[in-house]
């Protein structure tokens, strides 16, 4: 009996990754239980030894003068035969036949031990693929239940949701597919292990998994933004100067990105050289477009591109694509025109500038009677006094224009404020 045990218990612990020393406590559990039904509400204890495979079962009563209840208390007399030491308020284990539990502790003890099994497999499972988030794993399709795919992992099955798949990408029953663990959840029906093909990470893990300077670190993938199904920009950068971050990713004759872009089914990806220069950055990020010139505002970090009429719906891409994944790789705001666009707006700006300043100097001779609030009196006064254009008097203060013999604070505060608005001047400027 004992070495049948223990072979169950380094079978099970074998087979399952379950320790032995927990099988055992777990059979201890079983036996307990089973002991209880038998012999009623009584103190017992069960003690198994998962290397000899021996076990103990006892029931501990208190030693009493008078017995009130057989269950947990002993006479004096009754537990002198068993230990002559014993003296009434002592505690004396008697052991109870193992034998006599039948049946009822075998079934018991199995079916806590499957359940401890199943219980142990999946917080095993859970563990192992919590480890996991953020890798991908390679699986068979099972089957697809409302759209979803069912994934075997071998130990587990994951899922492959409708928004984790590639658009227009299908799978039959027993093709190999690679997906990246998205999340792993623990639920009452065992773990649940969600894959995805659309997150940007799994572009990351792929080109890890074919890059070797990436895997040992000396490239290191700095962003990863991606439409899936479409195209996908990967932002790079080398800690090793003399290592090509680009090359590298590229493969010799392409074979490394190719690869990739086979697994993706086709998804194009363009990978950029990364620089805390936003200029360029900015620039290479709009590839395979070429760029003419970069306009930045770091205040609210957005960015004016100028490239020629031909590169125009290259940089823009199909639906906006490409500019847009580029500001979600730099993160800056990017608008785009053209060349023929960004040269009538600069000789409309410079056209404004110059009729403004047009403007302002002939609004320096505006004669002070075109002036708010001033009339022929208060501008022959000022006149007389050897003011007679808003140039004049625009840089003047009240006390200097309070001195001209008639002219009040407040005909003052309006003259300064006519001439200022006259000029366009705001409060501050000269």
């Amino acid at each position: 009996m004992n070495h049948e045990l223990i072979q169950l218990l380094e079978q099970i612990s074998k087979e399952r990754g379950i320790s032995k020393e927990s099988l055992a406590e777990t059979i201890e559990s079983a036996l307990l239980s089973a002991a209880r039904k038998k012999y009623g509400p009584q103190n017992i204890k069960i003690h198994l030894d998962p290397k000899t495979g021996n076990m103990d079962v006892v029931s501990i009563k208190k030693v009493v003068e008078g017995i009130t209840n057989p269950q947990t208390e002993i006479s004096v007399e009754e537990a002198k035969k068993i230990d002559p030491d014993k003296v009434p308020e002592d505690e004396i284990e008697i052991k109870l036949n193992f034998k006599d539990l039948g049946r009822i502790a075998a079934q018991t003890a199995k079916q806590v031990i499957l359940q401890k099994v199943k219980e142990a497999e999946r917080e095993i499972i859970f563990n192992e693929f919590k480890k996991k988030e953020g890798q991908t794993v390679h699986g068979v399709i099972l089957r697809q239940e409302k759209g979803a795919y069912i994934v075997d992992l071998g130990k587990t099955e994951g899922i492959l949701p409708v928004k984790e798949q590639i658009p227009r990408e299908g799978f039959r029953r027993g093709d190999r597919v690679r997906a990246y663990i998205l999340e792993v959840r623990d639920s009452t029906k065992g773990p649940q292990i969600i894959l995805s093909r659309t997150h940007p990470n799994f572009v990351a893990r792929l080109f890890e998994m074919e890059v070797p300077e990436i895997y040992e670190g000396i490239i290191e993938i700095k962003v990863v933004v991606r439409e899936a199904g479409d195209r996908a920009k990967i932002g790079v950068f080398s800690r090793d100067p003399e290592v090509d971050p680009v090359g590298a990713c590229v493969g010799l004759k392409g074979s490394r990105v190719q690869s990739v872009v086979r697994e993706l089914r086709g998804e194009k990806i363009d990978i950029i050289p990364w620089t805390d220069d936003p200029r360029v950055l900015i620039s290479k990020a709009l590839s395979p477009a070429t760029i003419e010139k970069v306009g930045i505002n770091k205040e609210n970090k957005s960015a004016l591109v100028v490239v020629s009429d031909q590169q125009l719906s290259l940089a823009i891409g199909k639906k906006g694509q490409n500019v847009r994944l580029a500001a979600k790789l730099t993160g800056w705001d990017i608008d785009i025109i053209s060349t023929e666009e960004y040269e009538k707006e600069k000789a409309a700006e410079a056209e404004r500038e110059m009729e403004a300043a047009i403007g302002k100097e002939q609004a320096k001779m505006t004669p002070l009677t075109m002036l708010s609030g001033v009339g022929d009196k208060t501008a022959t006064l000022l006149e007389e006094a050897g003011y007679k254009t808003v140039e004049d008097v625009v840089s003047l203060s009240i006390e200097s224009l309070k001195a001209i013999p008639g002219v009040g604070e407040k005909t003052a505060q309006k003259i300064i404020k006519g001439a200022r608005e006259k000029l366009g001047l705001r409060d501050g400027e000269a």
